[in-house]
């Protein structure tokens, strides 16, 4: 299986970061969710590295701690708060923090996400409400305690929501993901209407296959399924973590000020020849039985629910 790329890419060790002028987003206050892993600190380590002041929100400390002490060692400002957007009050306290903080919020990427493979009859209530709490209304809630600041002080803001070409194809096995990426899609462009009079844009990216830890274990739990997963994108590779950050860049940026209620796709071509879980079908059952067990054994090893607490844990302001 493909080693996933997540490696800190600052200065000149980034040629994509000389796409923008390095004061484009100087000041600029800019909040993401799911932001101490993955896409979301992909996201995070450009948009710092443009000049923004970063703080991150997701439910477990120890990486939001990583990410933002590696944030730090650069020339910018970030903080985190421990937060379950899945909670509407977590949700509201992490956009008043940037607020309170700096005094103003710039831009939110609604980036946190959850996400398996699952035969959908095999599902529990809990597992499908999971996944939509977190993806769809942690988008909500956070958006909404967005857009009442900037509205209330009539400022200006932009969001940027992440989504996947599923949200208006639909999937096989990703019922629970691609039903709330679906309603983040709906959400995203009712907004852009809506909100236009108060100078608030609303765009989604819709990001294919990028390989990043943790996330692609479960999705593409097997080499042969990985390989084949691949072949079925027209550009035959898999999407690089620098390409999201440089759409995403120019979507929060004032690049993109004439831009709203639209979904950029980023996928290689994945979805015009219809999504690469399709090869799900044709699986043998032991695939299943394997992945069920391995998921129950994962449930076993969490800690119970409620056990990460909504703190407020800051570092240089």
């Amino acid at each position: 299986m493909a080693t996933p790329s997540d490696k800190t890419r600052t200065g000149a060790e980034d040629p994509h970061a000389e796409l923008f002028g390095p004061g484009l987003l100087k000041d600029r206050v800019i909040l993401v969710t799911g932001g101490g892993t993955g896409l979301g600190r992909t996201m995070a380590r450009r948009f710092a590295r443009l000049g923004a002041r970063i703080l991150l929100g997701a439910r477990r400390e120890e990486p939001l701690r990583e990410t933002v002490d590696e944030l730090l060692r650069g020339p910018t400002e970030a903080a985190y708060r421990v937060t379950d957007v899945r909670d509407p009050e977590s949700a509201s306290k992490l956009v008043e923090e940037a607020f309170r903080r700096w005094g103003r919020l710039d831009v939110v990427v609604n980036n946190a996400a959850g996400n398996f493979l699952a035969r959908t009859e095999r599902l529990s209530p809990n597992a499908f409400d999971t996944v939509v709490r977190t993806v769809l209304m942690g988008t909500f809630y956070v958006t909404q305690a967005a857009g009442r600041g900037w509205i209330e002080r009539q400022e200006p803001g932009v969001v940027l929501n992440i989504v996947t070409s599923y949200a208006w194809t639909g999937a096989a096995h990703v019922v629970p993901s691609a039903s709330a990426k679906a309603g983040v899609l709906a959400l995203t462009r009712s907004l852009a209407v809506e909100w236009a009079r108060h100078r608030i844009r609303l765009n989604a990216l819709a990001p294919g296959p990028i390989p990043t830890p943790g996330a692609w274990e479960r999705l593409l739990p097997t080499p042969e399924l990985e390989e084949r997963i691949r072949r079925h994108i027209p550009s035959g590779r898999f999407g690089r973590h620098e390409e999201l950050a440089d759409l995403a860049t120019f979507l929060v940026s004032d690049l993109s000020s004439f831009i709203t209620g639209q979904v950029i796709t980023l996928d290689g071509g994945e979805w015009l020849v219809g999504n690469a879980f399709q090869a799900l079908r044709e699986v043998p059952e032991s695939f299943w039985e394997g992945l069920e067990a391995r998921h129950r054994e994962a449930r076993g090893s969490r800690p119970p629910p409620g056990t990460s607490p909504d703190t407020d844990q800051r570092t240089r302001p």
